[in-house]
Parts: structure tokens; sequence; C-alpha cells
């Protein structure tokens, strides 16, 4: 309840009146500096709302007394950078692939846009760096190139993917489940061969059974030495680089039930100028051929 104003005697300050549990509210005013910035800020706070988009309402909102918004100046800022760009991305439509990896100012350029284009699009399989990653995403930091690693197929397998229904010229391999087809110990046998091909195998009698259950089932894809077959998509297996692991037991998975990974079609979603950086940005990795 409130009480009777007094001095305090201990600080020499009036009370407010008010106690609670014997404590006494002192009478401290904010200081007016204080004060004056609140004010300030109050009136600042009118005045922008005034002057921009603020207010909400049954219709809409309030759209400020400039007419200004963050999505029209985003707006005027992409196409001032889209008008800045065309000249260069004029040049690298109308360029081959090489003659954009021979000209220090294009391929500078495409890097640099292939860079961003990457990140935006392919880093979520191929990792931010092309590194890949164990269960179907191929590295791209390397020289084992499943279709190609020269510009030309690098950019072809952009434009039109691999295993999808968006492109009639998708790259296309496809791997019998031999779990249907092969016994448990050939299935053994045969991976005990492709594991001598990296010196890995741990049964040498297995391993060279496995190799007449090879040539006869795995040579047209993989080749005789397992260095793999572009034409038809067939991996190298005589490599440490594996996509869906290289153990005995995922060796034995990938055979007895394959799985085989989903590329887009890139060529209906980005311009022809961004596949093109994108295929010299690839290529620059460091496995380009």
């Amino acid at each position: 309840m409130p009480t009777k104003i007094e001095k305090d005697s201990l600080t020499g300050k009036t009370t407010t009146g008010h106690e609670w549990d014997g404590i006494k509210e002192l009478n401290t005013p904010l200081p007016k500096w204080w004060l004056y910035i609140l004010y300030a800020t109050i009136a600042w706070s009118a005045v922008w709302a005034l002057l921009y988009p603020s207010f909400p309402g049954l219709s809409g909102h309030f759209r400020g007394l400039t007419g200004w918004t963050q999505r029209q100046a985003i707006v005027e800022q992409m196409a001032s950078a889209r008008a800045e760009q065309a000249p260069f991305l004029d040049r690298i439509r109308a360029a081959s692939l090489e003659e954009v990896r021979q000209n220090p100012e294009l391929l500078a350029y495409a890097i640099a846009g292939g860079r961003v284009a990457f990140a935006d699009n392919c880093a979520a399989c191929h990792g931010s760096g092309g590194q890949g990653a164990v269960g179907g995403f191929p590295a791209l930091v390397d020289d084992d190139w499943i279709w190609g690693g020269t510009l030309e197929d690098i950019h072809f397998t952009i434009v039109h993917g691999i295993r999808n229904a968006q492109s009639e010229e998708a790259r296309v391999s496809q791997m019998p489940a031999y779990g249907g087809v092969l016994s448990r110990a050939q299935i053994n046998d045969v991976a005990e061969f492709v594991l001598s091909l990296t010196d890995r195998a741990t049964d040498a009698a297995a391993a060279r059974r496995g190799e007449e259950v090879y040539a006869e089932n795995c040579v047209s894809c993989h080749g005789e030495k397992g260095e793999g077959v572009r034409a038809v998509g067939g991996p190298a297996l005589n490599d440490a680089i594996w996509l869906y692991g290289g153990t005995k037991a995922q060796i034995v998975a990938q055979i007895t039930n394959p799985r085989m990974g989903v590329m887009p079609a890139w060529g209906g979603r980005l311009d022809e100028a961004t596949i093109k950086m994108l295929a010299v940005y690839v290529h620059t990795f460091g496995g380009g051929e």
C-alpha cells in the first residue's frame, strides 16, 4: 500500500510512497539524456514508418511515401548485374568450349561463374570441392571418369544427365542383379577376383575361380583388366576409387543387387552459358582430360 513520501536517510532521495515487505521505492527518475534518446528513437520510428512499407491492413499494407521496397531494389540490382554480365555471357555462348579455355579473359570469367553455379546446383552430390562421396556420388577431382573427362564429355553429361527421364540422350548403363543369375559361391569368387585387381584378394583359389566368372559376365562393361569401358559407362575396378565402397562386403552387395545413381539433365534447367562455365570449371578440378 502507498505510504507517505519521506526522505531516505542513506541516499538523501525522496521515496515514491510505495513500500513492499519493508522495502521502500526511491524516486529516481531516468537520466534526461536517456529519455531524450528514447523520444528521438520513437520520433524516428514514426518517420520511418511513414517513409517505407510498414503498417499491415486488411487488403495489404501501407506502402510508404517513398514507394521503395527491398524486393524492387533487388530486382534493380539483379537487372544491373545481368547487364554487366551480358557481354561476357554472350561471348561464352558464341565460343566453343576449347575457345573459352584458351582465352584467359573468358576462362577466368567461366571459372568464377562456374564456381557459383557448381555451389548452387552440384555441390550437394559431388561435394563443395568436387570430392564426391561413397554412395554413388562420383568424385570430379581425379582422373577416373565413367563417361569421359574431356570438355565435350563433361558438357554432354551436364546437359543430358545420367539415367533420367528428362532427356532422351541421357547417358544410360545398366548392371544386372547377379544375385538372380550367379550362385553365392560364384559371387564370392568374382568379388575375390575384383579385389585381386588391386592386390587385396584374401583367397587366391577363389580369385582364380572368379576370373572365369568375371570373363563370362563382366568383361564387356568393365574390361579384361578391370580398366572400365567408357562407351557403356562401365566403371574401372582396378583402382582405389569406388562409388559404393570397395570392401569385399560392399563389392558382393553391388554384384548381388547393384545400386545405380541418377543425375538430372541440367540442359532444361540452366542456360547454355552457365552449362559451359560449369563444364570448364569442373574440367579445372584436376581430372579433366
